[in-house]
């Protein structure tokens, strides 16, 4: 296996697949995935037998018996019987990446049409002397009158290899030249048109056995593709061909061999229509079927290092959250050790930014030392629920400790304080020739920025020493906690009380010192539907942690994007500012699933009926009547060009599957309105891909939190009692201090009950709750638990209260 972009290679098999993957890691053969051993690795594999599915970042996941595969002709991606042309292609992939390239300061030349773009990773572009284009139909249209095959680049700004192909090749004058003489050149943002990346994802993947990013394609006029990869270095090295080699043999066999080149293009694009429709998945959803899911992400756990399979590790949060549900339902300690353990190697490892907070994207080692130093939107959104979740369940300082830290660093660098909003990422880098240097730290750096007795408590707390862990740069260290107090205080002859405030006091100085130095880059591009997944996991900080700040600042980025990204008749853009960019199916449902907790927040009314009006339009405008299921992309939306087949996104890849949180929304809003359409349509969706989820396991658990919400339903948790009395408070504390997937917490005031804030269902479930009249109990403070509209008699006392939920909780694990 090789990795998509060369930061670390596993193994080689033929064709290569991509080493960032975890399941196929292990040896031997479970739940439908195909594990290789060193043995096994020279065995027959290609597309014909496995497709490979984008599941996160760059890294790839092999599958045996998969959707693409079952529409693939028998041998039509197999390199022993493509015939000469996908054979010569295929055996351009062998080459090894064991170095990091140089990288310098863009060359200044005339901008290309880029300056102009509204995503800053396409602008950073705009003086390379290549004549690209955005995706759209203008470079389709220049293809076709040209009759060039299309050089389609995708990447991001966080992606450090993204940087690297663009600096050896695409700044290259030389390359720069063959590229504008024999091709039309189109550069895409995975960010900002994820439609696009994911269809030549899985394109691409099918036919080198890779993906990830850069991802490099090269299509038909028509925007069909026919080859492609990922990472190319610029020129032959051990034996192995460079970029430029690779861009004359497709522009030859374009030429020569166009028949062939067709055949193969228009074959791949209807296998891979067929696969992303999920079109013979469907089956009833067995109740055994999420048990065996948890069984098999148990079964990959990390015993010794925490998380899941081998390097790289990525964190899986929706995974973490499924086994914390299961935990809670059925007390079983061995899914409360799999996540306890995780969540502290992370939290403890290099993989957690030690001094500002914050996740990077991913550890390249199994131990969650060495990160790929890239900070996620998404990533941090998802694990700040985790760890609110797991400090709900354990009471264990780290996590909520940790929680806090995501927060203090999205409030510092990711967000915009003024007037809401959460950017979308920072970059590993800060210059274009280090690799994390900002995030790391040499011994003598250290000792210059601290006292003596501080500098000597970090580097036995953090195990800085002369030899650290990069490679590009031996001296510098990861900083990543490699012993406790306790023994730090041993090891100094100290208090433990005192190695603490040693300890923080170097952790302030520290970051003031970094902050000193050039720092990454942070996109400040708002993303609706990454935005709406912070705005939901800000709420559930404000509720668990008991953050007025989170609140206010939730509820000030959802009014944003209720301005500036909502359409009365098309719903949520997908952008904030800029041309509008039609919004996708994830933009829709994150953003009902937030409103619907402003709704849970708030009481106000407003944000309820927007979440239904954009359910119903979502409904509308992305279901598919006739098979069932979300497409990721409006009927009405503008043609996208290329590959333009319809795609249902299940996988948690890199975010929660959009279906299934759509099923999810789904329920949550039929046990506020009672329409069974809501509940009709989440019951069609996990149909859907219900025959397909045993093949993703692992990377499908949102698809499980959602089956398991739609065979008990959603809890509401109705807390009554005028503002500020401190029964009513104390009742509130319990219920939102209880963790159960699919809770909300309404806190009640006669006021709002007056007003009619509540929905339809519990208005109609609830009659008698007291109000500002003078009816009997209106000032006694209650809670009621309800569950598909019927409650529970109500509850004055909050010790009855925690038992209560107890209660429901081992309910229902039978």
């Amino acid at each position: 296996m090789e990795c998509g972009r060369g930061d670390r290679q596993v193994a080689r098999c033929s064709p290569p697949l991509c080493a960032f993957c975890v399941p196929a890691l292990f040896v031997g053969k479970r739940r439908g995935l195909l594990i290789l051993s060193a043995a096994e690795e020279s065995r027959v594999l290609c597309g014909t037998h496995l497709r490979l599915s984008s599941c996160r970042g760059d890294r790839q996941v092999a599958r045996c018996s998969p959707p693409l595969s079952r529409f693939l002709r028998p041998g039509a991606l197999c390199r022993e019987e493509a015939g000469p042309l996908l054979a010569g292609l295929f055996s351009l992939f062998y080459f090894r990446f064991s170095f990091l390239p140089e990288r310098n300061l863009l060359s200044e030349s005339k901008p290309n049409r880029l300056a102009s773009s509204a995503s800053s990773y396409l602008r950073s572009a705009a003086h390379q002397p290549i004549d690209w284009h955005e995706w759209g139909d203008a470079a389709f249209a220049r293809a076709r009158a040209e009759d060039k095959p299309i050089l389609l680049d995708i990447g991001a700004v966080w992606c450090h290899w993204c940087h690297v192909i663009d600096r050896e090749s695409y700044e290259n004058p030389e390359i720069a030249a063959i590229i504008n003489r024999d091709f039309v050149a189109v550069k895409v943002d995975r960010d900002e048109r994820p439609d696009v990346d994911a269809r030549y994802q899985s394109a691409i993947a099918a036919i080198s056995g890779q993906g990830g990013w850069p991802l490099t394609g090269f299509l038909t006029p028509g925007g069909k593709p026919f080859f492609g990869g990922t990472y190319f270095p610029p020129d032959n090295a051990m034996g192995r061909p460079g970029f430029r080699r690779i861009l004359g043999t497709i522009a030859d066999a374009y030429r020569t061999q166009r028949d062939k080149v067709e055949q193969s293009a228009a074959a791949l694009a209807d296998a891979v229509a067929k696969a992303e429709t999920f079109a013979d998945a469907k089956a009833s959803v067995d109740p055994r079927l999420v048990d065996e899911m948890v069984d098999s992400i148990v079964r990959m756990f990390d015993l010794r290092n925490g998380g899941f399979g081998r390097a790289p590790k990525f964190p899986h949060p929706a995974a973490l959250e499924l086994l914390l549900e299961r935990y809670q339902a059925t007390r079983e300690p061995h899914l409360r050790t799999v996540v306890e353990n995780t969540l502290e190697q992370m939290a403890l490892g290099g993989v957690y930014d030690q001094l500002a907070g914050g996740f990077h994207r991913y550890s390249v080692d199994e131990r969650w030392l060495v990160p790929h130093f890239e900070k996620m939107s998404y990533d941090n959104s998802e694990l700040l629920k985790n760890y609110l979740h797991a400090w709900q369940v354990t009471q264990d300082a780290l996590f909520r400790e940790t929680a806090e830290g995501i927060i203090a660093w999205v409030s510092a660098v990711l967000s915009d304080q003024a007037r809401g909003g959460f950017y979308t990422s920072q970059d590993a880098d800060a210059s274009l020739d280090d690799d994390g240097d900002y995030f790391t730290w040499t011994q003598d750096e250290v000792n210059f920025a601290l006292p003596p007795q501080e500098a000597r408590a970090i580097e036995l707390y953090y195990d800085v020493q002369a030899q650290g862990e990069m490679h590009h740069n031996p001296a510098k260290n990861v900083l990543w906690v490699a012993h406790t107090n306790e023994e730090v205080a041993k090891q100094l002859g100290r208090m433990e009380s005192d190695v603490r405030l040693l300890l923080a006091s170097a952790r302030g100085k520290l970051l003031a010192a970094r902050s000193g130095r050039p720092t990454p880059f942070v996109d400040a591009t708002l993303y609706t539907g990454w935005n709406a997944m912070f705005v939901s996991a800000y709420l559930e900080a404000a509720h668990v942690l008991q953050r007025n700040d989170c609140r206010e600042f939730a509820l000030k980025t959802l009014d944003r994007l209720l301005t500036e990204a909502w359409n009365d008749a098309h719903g949520f853009a997908h952008r904030l500012g800029g041309p509008r960019l039609d919004g996708m199916i994830d933009d829709q449902v994150f953003a009902v699933g937030a409103l619907l907790d402003a709704y849970e927040a708030t009481l106000d009314r407003r944000y309820f009926d927007r979440a239904e009006r954009a359910m119903n339009l979502a409904l509308e405008k992305y279901w598919d009547e006739e098979k069932g299921g979300f497409f990721d992309r409006a009927r009405d939306a503008a043609p996208l060009g290329g590959l333009d087949v319809r795609r249902k996104p299940l996988q948690d890849s890199p975010t929660p599957g959009a279906n299934s949180i759509a099923a999810i929304v789904l329920d949550r809003l039929y046990s506020y309105t009672g329409n069974a359409l809501y509940r009709e349509r989440a019951a069609q969706t996990l149909e859907t891909f219900a025959g397909a989820v045993p093949q993703f396991g692992l990377f499908a658990a949102s698809f499980g939190l959602a089956a398991l919400l739609h065979a008990r339903h959603p809890m509401q948790i109705v807390v009554t009692g005028a503002a500020g009395d401190p029964a009513a408070k104390k009742l509130e504390d319990v219920a939102s201090g209880v963790f159960r997937f699919g809770k909300a917490v309404l806190r009640v005031t006669p006021e709002q009950i007056d007003a009619g804030a509540l929905a339809p269902v519990l208005q109609q479930t609830l009659p008698h709750l007291p109000a500002r009249s003078d009816s009997i109990g209106a000032n006694v403070p209650q809670a009621l638990i309800c569950v598909n509209a019927s409650c529970q008699p109500p509850i004055t006392d909050s010790q009855q209260l925690s038992a209560a939920l107890d209660n429901i909780d081992a309910r229902s694990a039978n």
